[in-house]
């Protein structure tokens, strides 16, 4: 393992020496004074209000916290996913805006990109290695009684008072207010555990999925992931491909991905980066495995986000006829999610924004944890927003947020991407969306 897990301080230097750079009173092309209301235009035509954070030149890219259905988020974007910033009071056009054919390839937030190998890997060594700007300003809020040894497998009951993992799955993740000091509490941790590889490759891996699965931050979530030594057996190894994809090499990805011992989070992944016949493929090899119902809801999904309606329908409908799971909660949970998604497709054409009513709608759909509930406005025939007023989901990471973005981005519900990590609650919002458009079909 690379010395640099063992080590801290050695990235407490690298950031000292410049793989950070400060943003207050920086605008991306020079020097402003920081205004209350700051909004960043994107190349899709979307616009977000809130406050630039953090700007990194030399990565290209800043950090905007919004506030978007009643959460507060911190996101980062690339110069090439904005076509203008208003920052300052003053407006800045990043990159001119693209016509409705500008080809697209690898995907991230939205953006167009491409990076060779060596571009990744840079970026990956430079930025993966550095803290996040935030980090020495973020305060540690995490409970006295938590044991800060972090053992690889917690004893005795349930305790998010004193296990650090248990903390981090029922307190930090469903909690955006939480996820910074989260990230600086692994932080902590992995000064605690100098000299023991065990926990070091552990807590590299812990934090590597802080970065992807609430912030989105794929350089250092790929840093972390690799130093863990991620294999794609694993939803980690799924992660760190994932992450090569996202900052812009595909090939990377599918390098990864070619293996038989595939994790079954490969088929979204796979149905993403448009390989459909692969995904089916390693879906097809769960089918006699106890991961069958996973398998063939990420089928159907992948299919759906493809526009493959009915073939989707198809794989849905083996999950209702083979009526099989390890107990009766996950039965009626993985039941509920492929009727829900049978009954979202067959009310696409009723869901098609330009036949319904201008008008507020409500509805709901099965989640991971039970029903999440949706409110969606449409006015002058267009869907102006998607707010999620109600869940009981605990590993939601970015979906809240993410998935209505894409319903609005796209004007509807036909093709969207689970969210890293939380596609449960990003199809939860999907079918629910529909449901209610749904609603006011004329």
């Amino acid at each position: 393992m690379n010395q640099s897990i063992d080590n801290r301080s050695t990235v407490r230097i690298l950031r000292s020496q410049g793989f950070r750079i400060a943003m207050l009173g920086w605008l991306l092309l020079g020097g402003l004074v920081v205004s209350a209301e700051d909004s960043v235009e994107f190349l899709n035509g979307t616009t977000l209000s809130g406050k630039v954070l953090e700007i990194r030149k030399p990565q290209k890219e800043f950090d905007f916290e919004s506030s978007i259905a009643g959460q507060t988020v911190s996101r980062t974007y690339s110069y090439s996913a904005i076509h203008a910033v208003t920052f300052g009071g003053k407006r800045f056009v990043i990159n001119p805006m693209k016509s409705a054919s500008s080809d697209t390839s690898d995907v991230s937030n939205g953006e167009s990109v491409q990076r060779s190998r060596n571009e990744v890997k840079q970026l990956i060594a430079e930025l993966g290695a550095s803290d996040p700007e935030w980090l020495d300003s973020t305060s540690l809020n995490h409970p006295k009684s938590l044991d800060l040894s972090w053992p690889i497998k917690a004893e005795g009951p349930w305790n998010e008072s004193k296990n650090v993992g248990q903390y981090m799955w029922g307190r930090v993740n469903p909690n955006p207010s939480r996820w910074r000091s989260g990230v600086k509490l692994i932080y902590e941790c992995m000064d605690l555990h100098q000299g023991n590889r065990e926990l070091l490759k552990r807590d590299a891996s812990a934090l590597a999925s802080k970065y992807f699965e609430l912030f989105q931050d794929y350089p250092r979530a790929a840093y972390w992931y690799e130093k863990a030594d991620a294999k794609v057996n694993q939803p980690t190894g799924v992660h760190l491909a994932e992450c090569y994809y996202r900052l812009g090499n595909k090939a990377m990805a599918m390098a990864m991905l070619r293996g038989q011992s595939l994790h079954v989070d490969a088929i979204k992944l796979l149905g993403e980066m448009g390989e459909l016949d692969q995904a089916l493929k390693v879906a097809d090899r769960f089918a006699k495995t106890r991961a069958f119902n996973e398998a063939f809801l990420n089928a159907g999904d992948a299919l759906r986000s493809a526009g493959k309606h009915e073939e989707a329908i198809r794989y849905y409908q083996q999950i209702l006829d083979r009526n099989d799971a390890r107990n009766a909660e996950y039965l009626q949970r993985f039941r509920g999610r492929a009727s829900d998604s049978i009954e979202a497709i067959r009310l696409f054409e009723q869901a098609d924004v330009s036949k319904v009513a201008d008008g507020d709608y409500r509805d709901h759909a099965r989640g991971y944890n039970g029903d999440l509930h949706v409110q969606v406005a449409v006015a002058n025939g267009r869907i102006e927003s998607v707010e999620v007023t109600q869940h009981k989901e605990k590993q939601f990471y970015a979906a809240l947020t993410d998935t209505p973005k894409q319903i609005i981005d796209t004007q509807g519900v036909r093709e969207i991407d689970g969210t890293s990590g939380a596609t449960i609650t990003s199809q939860a919002i999907v079918n629910a969306t529909a449901r209610a458009l749904a609603q006011g079909a004329k």
